[in-house]
Parts: C-alpha cells; sequence; structure tokens
C-alpha cells in the first residue's frame, strides 16, 4: 500500500473530467457540430465557424478544379462537389447575415 490509498477513502467523491466522458470524440480527434449547435452562439464562435466554411469552400474549388483536369470521367463526383461547395456558399452567407446586425437607418 502507497501512503496515499488510505486519503483518497476520505476525499470526497468527484465527477469524472470531460475528457473521460467525452473519450470517444477524443479519441476520434473530430467533434460532431452542426449549424444549429451555433444557434444563439456569440461573434467569436461565428468567426471562427465562418472561417472553417470558408476554407472547407476553398479546399473544394481546389479538388474540383484538379478533378476537372486530370480525370474528366469523375462527373458523378465533381456533381457531388459542387453541391456541397454550394451548401457551404449558403452557410457562409447565412452566418455573414446573422454577424451583420439589423439597423434599419
Amino acid at each position: 500500500m502507497s501512503d496515499g490509498e488510505d486519503d483518497d477513502q476520505d476525499a470526497p467523491v468527484r465527477p469524472a473530467p470531460a475528457a473521460a466522458l467525452n473519450g470517444d470524440l477524443l479519441t476520434r480527434k473530430s467533434f460532431p457540430a452542426s449549424d444549429r449547435d451555433f444557434r444563439g452562439a456569440n461573434d467569436e464562435a461565428l468567426a471562427i465557424r465562418l472561417a472553417v466554411l470558408e476554407q472547407e469552400h476553398r479546399d473544394l474549388d481546389a479538388a474540383i478544379t484538379s478533378l476537372e483536369m486530370n480525370s474528366p470521367y469523375e462527373r458523378l463526383t465533381i456533381a457531388r462537389l459542387k453541391k456541397k461547395k454550394l451548401a457551404l456558399k449558403d452557410a457562409i452567407q447565412e452566418i455573414k447575415d446573422s454577424m451583420l446586425p439589423d439597423i434599419i437607418a
């Protein structure tokens, strides 16, 4: 027995840390977040989400350009990527609109 084992029995029970509760999410290195999770978020969170969406939009644009140049037979994949890019563009515009104040001058 070590010196600290007797002290642990008298210590109050503490809740598990968030990392232990979300171990599955931490091992996957991805956190499922959707646009509905950002409703009511502050401007900093929206700015971060906006930057992520804009980067993903640029990445999709580069992927589409590359596919169009290198493999003309991937029309279905290109069409799916373009549809996703358009959805990202709509989400980006929605966030930009929500960040602007609704002041009628």
